[in-house]
C-alpha cells in the first residue's frame, strides 16, 4: 500500500508566485524518478492533481506545474483561451516557466534528478513537446490529446527524451495532417518517438469532465474511458523502459 501525500508548492518565476501541485509516496524510500504535469488550458485544477496523485502511486514523485501564475483556472473556454494564449503567444517566458519547474522538480529531495519525465494534456502536451524540442534533459515526454506544433524546429539528434503521442483518431481540434507534419519534423530530428491513434476517441479523452463540457459549450470534446486507460498503460510502459 502506498501512503501517498500531495500538497500546493509555490513557487517564483520572473518575480510572480505560481502555485502547483507535489505528490509522492511518504513511505517509499530514496530518490524515485521525477515527473512533470503540465495541464490542460484549464489550468492546474483538480484533474491534473489527481494525475499527479496517481503517478505518486505508481512509484513516481509528481509535480503538477502552475503555467499560468497565481495558481489561475478557467471554467469557461473564453476564459481558458485568454490564460492558455497569454503563454503561446509569449513562449520566452512560457519557456522560463517550464525550465523553473523543472528546476523546481529536481530540488526536491524526493527526486531522482538523472530520471525524469513530463507528461501534458491539451495545452500541456505542446508544452511538454516544447521542452523536447528544446533539449532539455528529460528521459521522457508523453503526449495526450496534445497540440503538435512547434514553436522551435529542433535539430537532428538534438532531442534527447523518448516521446509517445497518444492520439484520439476523431480529433477535431488536432487534425491528422498535424500529426503527419509531427512525424515529419520528428523523423528530420531523428528523435526517438511512438504515435498511438485511439479509433473514435475526440480530443480531451482522458478527462471525465471533458464530455459534460463539449455538450454544455458545443465543443468536439469527450471522455474515452477506454483510450484514457490505454494511453496511461502506455504511458507507465515507456517510463518502465526510460525511467
Amino acid at each position: 500500500m502506498s501512503n501517498v501525500e500531495g500538497s500546493a508548492l509555490k513557487y517564483q518565476v520572473d518575480g510572480g508566485t505560481h502555485v502547483g501541485f507535489f505528490a509522492s509516496d511518504a513511505d517509499a524510500e530514496g530518490p524515485r524518478p521525477g515527473v512533470i504535469v503540465v495541464h490542460e488550458r484549464w489550468g492546474c485544477n483538480d484533474f491534473v492533481r489527481e494525475r499527479a496523485r496517481r503517478l505518486a502511486e505508481a512509484g513516481y514523485a509528481a509535480f503538477a506545474v502552475d503555467m499560468f501564475g497565481g495558481g489561475a483556472t478557467a471554467d469557461r473556454p473564453d476564459q481558458a483561451a485568454a490564460l492558455m494564449n497569454g503563454v503561446l503567444q509569449d513562449m520566452e517566458t512560457g519557456t522560463r516557466r517550464l525550465q523553473a519547474a523543472y528546476d523546481v522538480l529536481l530540488e526536491r529531495p524526493e527526486v531522482d534528478g538523472e530520471r525524469t519525465a513530463a507528461i501534458g494534456y491539451c495545452f500541456g502536451g505542446a508544452m511538454v513537446l516544447h521542452m523536447a524540442r528544446i533539449g532539455m534533459p528529460l528521459k521522457a515526454v508523453v503526449s495526450f490529446h496534445g497540440s503538435l506544433g512547434s514553436f522551435r524546429k529542433p535539430e537532428p539528434g538534438s532531442v534527447k527524451p523518448r516521446i509517445l503521442i497518444c492520439h484520439g483518431g476523431a480529433d477535431k481540434m488536432v487534425s491528422m495532417d498535424d500529426l503527419e507534419a509531427f512525424r515529419k519534423e520528428m523523423d528530420e530530428a531523428r528523435a526517438d518517438y511512438e504515435v498511438i491513434v485511439y479509433d473514435g476517441a475526440l480530443h480531451g479523452f482522458t478527462n471525465p469532465q471533458a464530455t459534460e463540457r463539449g455538450q454544455k459549450y458545443g465543443l468536439p470534446l469527450a471522455h474515452d474511458a477506454e483510450a484514457d486507460a490505454a494511453s496511461w498503460k502506455a504511458m507507465l510502459a515507456l517510463f518502465e523502459k526510460a525511467l
